[in-house]
């Protein structure tokens, strides 16, 4: 007579040759899993997503949870808490994969030039731009100055523009026209241009 060393292995053997399998096909042990997968799947998936950079990462993530999930099925006692179980795995296999994660390094005899952001290469030719910019503000009339500011250095819109200032958006509209059209002729700015 022999017994059985491992209870649990020899369960899910016995599982597995009671189990049907057709050629291409699949079918659950667990109904009762493939009930609770298809009703909690998108509330999961959002949460996967939350975990992941990106929709493929966070699909993949939610397939290992549920195959941890499913794998674990008999002996998870109670099957209300089952939301906090496949969470718990998502994080816990999610916590894995990035401790994983292989950083390469390369040593090279050359540092890489960092790639230049705009049409000015040199910081002093940004800087010089900047405050050509400023200059040509500051010669627009009071009104103009104020409306280019709000507009296109605070961020806001014509409308909220025109609150600030107490004037109507068409005004704004205008003013911030002609003021482009001066800073346009503004012969420093000509000269970067």
């Amino acid at each position: 007579m022999t017994t059985a060393v491992c209870t649990s292995a020899s369960n899910a053997t016995a599982r597995a040759a009671t189990r049907p399998q057709a050629r291409g096909t699949q079918t659950l042990a667990y109904p009762s899993f493939s009930s609770y997968m298809r009703a909690r799947q998108p509330v999961l998936l959002r949460t996967a997503r939350s975990l992941t950079a990106n929709a493929c990462d966070a699909e993949d993530l939610l397939q290992t949870a549920l195959t941890k999930t499913y794998v674990a099925w008999e002996r998870i006692e109670d099957h209300r808490a089952l939301d906090g179980y496949v969470r718990r795995a998502l994080l816990n296999t999610r916590t894995s994969q990035w401790r994983k994660r292989k950083v390469d390094e390369f040593a090279c005899d050359e540092l890489p030039e960092p790639e230049t952001v705009g049409g000015a290469e040199d910081p002093a030719e940004q800087q010089a731009l900047h405050d050509a910019m400023w200059r040509a503000i500051a010669k627009l009339p009071e009104r103009q100055r104020a409306m280019v500011v709000l507009r296109y250095y605070e961020d806001l819109s014509e409308v909220q523009t025109a609150e600030v200032l107490g004037v109507s958006v068409g005004t704004v509209k205008s003013a911030v026209s002609r003021a482009l059209g001066k800073l346009r002729e503004d012969p420093e700015l000509v000269l970067v241009r």
